[in-house]
């Protein structure tokens, strides 16, 4: 039976009979939420001192950070798991794995790691913030280990022969240690880094993978070209391609466990003259629907929103270009309204998030499930509110129309620059301008900008003549010089900017007139509708994004 820490300290010397009394009170106090030593080093007792009595409580030796290793001596652990229980593997001899940890009360984090990967655990005492700096530090390093795996993988390489071989022979290589390792990491690196694509280009000289964050392509890697036909492989044996095959583009998919959260990958190639470009698309299946608040409506646009999907029918038309966050949108329009009192059928390609007590149908058009094939079908099922993921053509577009006219709400997406050019977009698809009016109720054209990292935000001034063109009412906005926390970006996330067009009675009349896109846009603008410019403006005068950002997606001329 080990003596309490209070008791070893007061044998020590290290504190008083009534100091040891008074934060046993205090502890009876708080519930014995909080432990004798942090208490202890509140009132600035130094951390060393209850290190020592913790060593001899546990009979644990202390370790130093200078005795830290230099790396991981584990290949597949979690620097989230290490911070978040404050544990630092030292070295693994045989079957005994050394770990530094400031608590070794933790025995849920030992035995973890004991489970996980089968070694006996020898546990040594360490300073807290030493431990926390040296994992910071070897994750930081990143770029170290990456360059070894590499050389790692290029001397499998070199062993294998012509990569320009036989197909089996591709196929021993992708199963090489070195080429698993580095195609892991890719991955791993691209979701700590919350990518949402990688992309993986063969060149002349080299191969690059870059990762897109927050909407911008950032390149990360660059590997020895010979190394690529093994990387590839790889990524098509992972995604079930057809490895022999690299005439033809080819999808497949990879489902995978990283850090804990499962992650859906979508895997496309497509032949260049150097190769097959091939770009990983990922998908957190564990992420929370984003509500309409978060993904940047503001009260006024989420008013005028709300009000319209809580109609009973009617066509609402979220517009933008790929990568706009319109399939966000849906959802958390969808998510809004969905209760058991309706029935609500969505139509995608793909089905990108599982939403409950939603029917949810994937596009196949190898079968001749198609978005038209498959929305004559859902309006038999008596559906409440339908979700088309895309209006591609005038079948689709006209089906979808005759549902919106038969009592039915319905969501869809459309390609277009701005709210009003959706309009006119379906009268060129050759929708007839009475249906139009008829049936379409609300569009909304988005875009994403990214918000500026609040760890290292400062204040600039606002160049002169940029402020009288935007009609700017500040001398200074937030910008981010960035840190760690960004990448050195300056920029963390993404947030939406909108431009609401509800179809009044006003714009009715227009469309019956067939008045073109800028009439339209003038009409709605004098009716008091925001542009996406203007809504992007609010956004950066409230410290939220930037006016590069601003400018960058909405095409603004100065």
């Amino acid at each position: 039976m080990h003596k309490k820490i209070g008791e070893i300290l007061l044998d020590m010397g290290f504190i008083t009979r009534a100091e040891m009394e008074r934060i046993l009170g205090i502890q009876k106090a708080e519930g014995f939420k909080r432990k004798f030593g942090e208490i202890l080093m509140d009132g600035t007792m130094p951390e060393d001192r209850i290190l020592k009595a913790l060593s001899v409580q546990f009979s644990m030796p202390v370790v130093e950070g200078k005795d830290f290793p230099e790396e991981i001596p584990l290949e597949k652990v979690s620097f989230n798991f290490l911070e978040n229980n404050n544990m630092l593997p030292l070295e693994l001899k045989g079957n005994i794995l050394r770990i530094a940890t400031s608590d070794p009360t933790n025995t849920e984090g030992v035995e973890a790691l004991r489970s996980s990967f089968g070694y006996e655990i020898e546990l040594c005492i360490g300073k807290k913030d030493e431990i926390q700096q040296q994992i910071q530090l070897l994750r930081g390093s990143r770029s170290a280990v990456m360059q070894r795996l590499i050389e790692d993988a290029a001397e499998d390489e070199v062993s294998g022969g012509d990569l320009t071989g036989e197909i089996s022979h591709l196929r021993d290589l992708a199963q090489e240690k070195g080429i698993i390792q580095l195609v892991n990491m890719i991955i791993e690196n691209a979701v700590k880094d919350r990518a949402s694509d990688i992309h993986v280009e063969p060149g002349e000289i080299s191969v690059r993978a870059r990762y897109r964050i927050d909407g911008v392509l950032y390149e990360k890697e660059i590997l020895p070209v010979r190394m690529y036909s093994a990387i590839s492989s790889r990524i098509k044996l992972l995604s079930q391609m057809n490895i022999a095959e690299r005439r033809l583009p080819q999808d497949g998919r990879i489902k995978a466990t990283i850090e804990g959260k499962n992650v859906d990958i979508r895997v496309s190639t497509l032949p260049t003259i150097y190769g097959e470009s091939i770009v990983m698309r990922l998908l957190d299946k564990e992420t929370s629907f984003i509500t309409l608040e978060d993904l940047g409506f503001d009260r006024l646009i989420l008013d005028i929103y709300d009000e319209t999907i809580k109609k009973p029918y009617g066509m609402i038309l979220i517009t933008g270009p790929t990568g706009s966050g319109k399939s966000t949108t849906l959802y958390a329009s969808l998510d809004k309204i969905n209760s058991p009192e309706k029935k609500i059928i969505t139509i995608e390609e793909p089905v990108e998030y599982l939403m409950p007590g939603i029917n949810q149908i994937q596009v196949r058009p190898k079968i001749g499930l198609t978005f038209a094939s498959g929305l004559r079908h859902i309006v038999r099922q008596d559906p409440d509110i339908i979700m088309v993921g895309e209006i591609r053509d005038m079948e689709t577009a006209g089906i979808a129309i005759h549902a919106a006219l038969t009592g039915h709400l319905l969501f869809s997406t459309l390609h277009t620059n701005d709210a009003p050019g959706a309009i006119t977009r379906l009268m060129d698809m050759g929708i007839e301008n009475y249906l139009v009016a008829s049936t379409l109720i609300c569009v909304i054209a988005q875009r994403l900008v990214r918000k500026i990292c609040q760890r290292c935000r400062i204040k600039q001034p606002v160049p002169e003549e940029i402020g009288n063109k935007l009609g700017f009412s500040l001398n200074e906005v937030w910008v981010g010089k960035g840190c760690e926390h960004c990448s050195g970006t300056g920029y963390r996330g993404r947030v939406g900017i909108f431009e609401v067009l509800p179809v009044g009675d006003e714009i009715r009349e227009l469309v019956m007139k067939r008045a073109t896109a800028k009439d339209i846009k003038d009409k709605a603008v004098a009716m008091g509708m925001r542009t996406l410019r203007e809504d992007g403006i609010q956004k950066v005068q409230a410290g939220i994004t930037t006016i590069d950002e601003v400018l960058r997606v909405t095409q603004v001329e100065l």
